[in-house]
């Protein structure tokens, strides 16, 4: 049916979010020619500065913890979470400060990729920051060089990267990988579902849309997929909240509620779902908000949804000229959520 068609659309958002010591260069040089080293190649221990084997002591000893393995917890985490984990004592402040570098290396690689902080565009230099951050061990700055590697169609660099953080346990290393492995011919369900699994249980919306992507195309029940969607919209994540609202109406998966559709469509709508910006639209306006249905309905329409078009200039030919001149106002300052 055209319902479970548009359920169905795989996407696959290329952009990353939506984030300067030289060490090891893995970047290919100006001329062109490569000096990448394949990280699938390098073990794990070669990111992490090794520590002899502590004395024993009592378990409230927190620098006991050997230096390597607290590194691989917290390959992971964020800024602020690093922050607070090397003030529990001298020793992890110490172990710790390789991935603090590493994450102001991210921090400038996402300057230089998307041009902020007073910086001009520069993939070259991103991905050079992004491959010093991930020599010191941050899964972050894995996950981004990947994706720069991905953007310029080095397809095999990128997802080595994307392993390499999946294995240190990085949700969107996990996703991303998962994410190619659906992209290979033909697909490969097989790896891609567990990746995706460990990374939704984890909470990564992305993660939760594209495993419930999986199940409903045949790997699992309507139920599973139905409940995935509507965990990643309850996350944000726009695309599931389209999907969710279509299982609402249908009944596939969920109760049936036109209440609950009309909730999630209207939330895909106002963050920018243009599927659901034309469709919100059209409900508006079989319930006779005319000026509200023009604005949903412009925004569809700016987004390429030629239907939509010819709807709104139906309305429009029934509105007043202010009334019309206050629905284009509405729609210019319109900003997702």
């Amino acid at each position: 049916s055209p319902i479970r068609r548009r359920i169905q659309e795989k996407t696959w958002p290329p952009d990353s979010d939506g984030g300067l010591f030289k060490s090891i260069h893995f970047t290919e040089k100006c001329d062109g020619s490569s000096n990448f080293v394949n990280p699938a190649k390098i073990p794990l221990s070669f990111f992490f500065y090794s520590r002899p084997p502590p004395r024993p002591s009592s378990s409230s000893d927190f620098s006991a913890i050997p230096f390597d393995v607290l590194r691989k917890i917290a390959a992971p985490f964020s800024l602020p979470n690093l922050r607070a984990a090397s003030l529990v004592c001298r020793a992890w402040r110490d172990a710790l400060k390789p991935l603090r570098e590493a994450l102001v290396f991210l921090k400038w690689g996402k300057r230089f990729k998307h041009g902020r902080g007073g910086v001009k565009v520069n993939s070259s230099k991103a991905l050079d920051s992004f491959l010093k951050g991930a020599a010191r061990g941050s899964t972050l700055a894995m996950v981004d060089a990947g994706l720069i590697y991905w953007e310029m169609g080095k397809r095999e660099e990128g997802i080595a990267w994307y392993r390499k953080a999946a294995d240190l346990g990085d949700p969107a290393g996990q996703c991303n990988l998962a994410v190619a492995y659906l992209r290979d011919d033909p697909p490969n369900a097989k790896e891609a579902i567990p990746l995706l699994y460990r990374a939704s249980v984890a909470g990564h919306v992305r993660a939760q849309y594209q495993l419930a992507l999986c199940l409903h195309q045949g790997g699992g029940t309507p139920h599973e997929a139905a409940r995935w969607y509507l965990r990643a919209a309850e996350g944000g994540y726009q695309r599931a909240m389209y999907n969710a609202s279509l299982c609402f109406l249908t009944g596939e998966g969920l109760v049936q509620s036109h209440r609950m559709a009309r909730r999630w469509m209207k939330r895909a709508a106002d963050h920018g779902h243009s599927r659901a910006q034309f469709e919100h639209g059209l409900t508006l306006f079989s319930e006779g908000e005319m000026m509200k249905a023009v604005v949903y309905l412009e925004l569809a329409t700016r987004a390429g949804e030629r239907a939509a078009a010819h709807v709104k200039n139906v309305i429009l030919q029934q509105l007043s000229a202010p009334s019309r001149d206050r629905a284009m106002l509405l729609a210019d300052s319109w900003r997702p959520l």
